[in-house]
């Protein structure tokens, strides 16, 4: 199977069609103010816009009202909605549909939360982070590996992922799909055009084991 890669906190055109370039599958666009990869909607649209053809764009939300998602989203209607913050069932549903649901690995719920969410139609993707989202570290990836196969939403697996790394957790795991943001970075928020390269690579490298 092939691993889909997101590279997530796109903030310019360019950093786009590198990406783009390098074999992402998806783009992330952040509108997380506390985020520094945050980018304004208008901005957003004008990168989304510039995307080539196949390649996705997909808005990434922590904790917004569903007013403001809807005011977000009709500036800049991107093709999934990602939501990382502690949203509830019915914000989940108000914002679908094709809604990646994020969540922070944690051995103790993980079972159930992959359950509540795959249960929900408007959850196209349950994306699987390290629990302090953002701070560039992994998880220990074996302790997911007894619960990936319980249900049958694409799993996409987030958190500490480098050009070094991310071969181990793709031959640990094979999920649906990859996410990277600080691990393609040369300084924080901004994107490497070489490392992107890298990253994709290495997926591609892992897939052909």
């Amino acid at each position: 199977m092939r691993t889909r890669i997101k590279i997530c906190g796109i903030r310019d055109v360019d950093s786009a069609l590198a990406a783009a370039e390098a074999g992402a599958d998806a783009i992330g666009l952040v509108f997380a103010k506390q985020s520094p990869r945050v980018v304004e909607p208008e901005d957003a649209f004008d990168i989304m816009s510039a995307l080539p053809p196949f390649v996705a764009s997909v808005g990434v939300f922590r904790d917004h009202s569903v007013d403001d998602f809807a005011d977000i989203e009709e500036q800049c209607p991107t093709l999934y909605s990602q939501l990382h913050g502690e949203e509830d069932v019915r914000t989940v549903k108000a914002c679908g549909p094709d809604v990646i649901k994020a969540i922070s690995f944690d051995e103790k719920t993980i079972q159930a939360e992959l359950f509540k969410w795959a249960a929900l139609d408007e959850v196209c993707a349950i994306l699987i982070d390290a629990k302090t989202p953002g701070n560039g570290e992994a998880f220990d990836w074996r302790l997911l590996q007894p619960y990936i196969d319980t249900v049958t939403t694409p799993i996409i697996i987030a958190g500490g992922l480098t050009p070094a790394n991310v071969g181990e957790c793709i031959r640990e795991l094979r999920p649906w799909g990859v996410d990277v943001s600080s691990g393609v970075e040369r300084e924080r928020g901004v994107k490497d055009e070489e490392l992107m390269a890298a990253f994709c690579d290495a997926v591609r490298e892992a897939d052909a084991r």
